[in-house]
């Protein structure tokens, strides 16, 4: 039997202080932002009308009102609801962070060192996007940001890389040298010998048979089954392989046995970059149950926290990823457009012009021989369609000789923009720093010749977005989801439509705060006040952090 909300026992009684009740759509609509003090639902004794008291005083019985006329029955009584309160509590008490939200590591300095100072500053988690750039480059980030946030938490990407193994182990290698204690995992199809050996890497047993951590991968997945290798032990042919290159001890492995290899999954829902596209509700669900199984078989005595990525633009986003049961939240293409962002002006710029519908996918630099691909911004750019076509001649032919002299000569006008010798002269100087190998593998096969020539163009595609490279504007790859399209839409009119006011941390606290008024309109809602649908709206303002 479904109870009518004018049935309910009162539990008590509600005078009014100095802030009168919220009876009207208007006033409601306005009462549902008092998110930091305590509400009441509130039912007129005379009319049945339900509404919101806020502050006032409450009694267990009418008789103890000096007015019993100014009083109103309370159905129910919530708690303040802080920004600080969403999310898995053990998430902020295991990487000591204030709030349950990421910044994610998007590639080639996009997701800045300045980035994550500033999110590590406000007591946030942020990643720097280490993905594409030469290791060099990678351990001056490090030493930049542990400079400027001495015992702050932060971390690094660590992007699967197939065609390049030596490059992901290098980096693990430097992340361990370096004392880099969270990595987020991601592309990964599969366990590899480098991510095992930085989750098991410096395993502890402390005095009452604990294990600790040294250091936490974060998993972004968007396959259950490969979720479910990240939250098993990993295999013991990879921790025998690595003990055997002493790349870990006999007592990490040990440990290592009995814990994941992440304790944070992030599920990736229709992201920008890396995508399958997954819808979230479905893929989360699926997720949470695997994890469930993983907890039971394995009899983990430390908890396993769930996280989403992909769709998070607006505060409803957020709040509803909260709702789902998220641990966290993790947001990566609107801080693309934040003033901390490692692309130019000018990508920030097309960026914010951006609708739901302006993105489309395109073929991976990092994967493309494989066929894998990358969701990127579509409006203002020609990368796409440009992208595509080098990959239907990969597909097509054997031999850069074998291209047809037309196509060829089309191609170095219009994509390349110079002969493809020039090109491959220039490919040839980047792989002698990054992985030789690569030249020597091409120089037998003719094929991945063409490949590597082919991935110049979708790795520089990037790289001019972040530098602005006048002239090619229609070439900018920027790596994008739908949730900018929702950002832009949400904030037009606001505070944060200016790119100039959109800092990372504006962003993060609005989104947040905006979750909180979500969450307690619809838990109004729930107790039967009509609550208004302008009411789940949150303008965005300028925040201020409390302490």
């Amino acid at each position: 039997m479904i109870q009518d909300n004018a049935q309910l026992p009162a539990i008590g009684y509600w005078l009014p202080g100095e802030t009168p009740p919220y009876r009207t759509l208007e006033q409601i609509a306005e009462g549902v932002h008092h998110t930091r003090v305590q509400a009441y639902v509130i039912r007129n004794l005379s009319s049945g009308a339900i509404g919101i008291g806020v502050e006032g005083r409450f009694i267990s019985s009418i008789a103890e009102a000096a007015a019993p006329a100014e009083a109103y029955a309370v159905l129910a009584i919530l708690a303040p609801q802080y920004p600080e309160w969403l999310g898995d509590r053990s998430f902020q008490e295991v990487h000591q962070v204030r709030f349950s939200y990421i910044a994610g590591e998007m590639a080639n300095g996009i997701a800045s060192e300045e980035m994550v100072i500033q999110m590590a500053k406000h007591h946030m988690l942020g990643f720097f996007g280490s993905a594409g750039l030469p290791i060099r480059r990678v351990e001056q980030a490090i030493d930049t940001i542990q400079a400027a946030i001495p015992g702050r938490s932060w971390g690094v990407n660590l992007i699967h890389t197939p065609n390049e193994p030596q490059m992901e182990a290098s980096l693990v290698e430097l992340y361990v040298r370096k004392g880099v204690r969270r990595v987020s995992a991601s592309a990964f199809m599969r366990m590899t010998p480098a991510i095992v050996a930085y989750a098991a890497k410096g395993l502890t047993q402390d005095a009452r048979g604990h294990i600790q951590r040294k250091h936490y991968v974060f998993a972004k997945i968007s396959q259950p089954e490969l979720a479910r290798q990240f939250m098993s032990p990993p295999p013991g042919q990879l921790l025998a392989q690595l003990l055997e290159q002493g790349k870990i001890t006999a007592e990490e492995a040990r440990l290592a046995a009995r814990v994941p290899v992440a304790e944070d999954i992030t599920v990736e829902a229709d992201s920008g970059g890396h995508t399958d596209n997954r819808p979230q509700a479905p893929l989360f669900a699926s997720v949470l149950t695997v994890r469930d199984q993983c907890m039971r078989s394995y009899a983990y005595t430390r908890p396993i926290r769930i996280g989403i990525a992909g769709g998070i633009g607006t505060p409803a986003a957020v709040a509803a990823a909260f709702a789902q049961g998220a641990s966290y939240v993790l947001v990566g293409s609107v801080h693309q457009s934040a003033v901390e962002s490692g692309l130019s002006a000018a990508g920030r710029a097309m960026l914010a012009q951006a609708t739901m519908t302006d993105m489309i996918m395109s073929p991976a630099a990092d994967m493309f021989e494989q066929g894998v691909k990358v969701q990127v911004l579509k409006r203002g750019t020609m990368f796409s369609s440009r992208a595509s076509q080098l990959y239907d001649i990969y597909r097509s032919f054997d031999d850069i000789a074998d291209i047809p002299e037309p196509v060829r000569r089309k191609l170095e006008a219009t994509i390349f923009q110079q002969p493809l010798e020039q090109i491959w002269n220039d490919t040839v100087r980047f792989f002698e720093q990054r992985e030789p190998s690569q030249i020597d593998k091409a120089n037998r096969n003719p094929k991945h010749k063409m490949a590597l020539l082919f991935r110049w163009y979708l790795g520089q595609a990037s790289r001019w977005a972040i530098g602005g490279v006048e002239g090619r504007e229609y070439d900018y790859q920027i790596w994008c989801g739908p949730a900018m399209g929702a950002f832009n839409a949400w904030v037009k009119g606001s505070f944060l439509e200016p790119l100039a006011n959109r800092s990372v941390t504006q962003i993060a606290y609005n989104l947040l705060e905006g979750a909180s008024v979500v969450g307690r309109a619809q838990q109004l809602r729930s107790y039967g006040v009509p609550v208004p649908m302008e009411a789940f709206h949150f303008q965005p303002r300028k925040i201020t952090p409390l302490g």
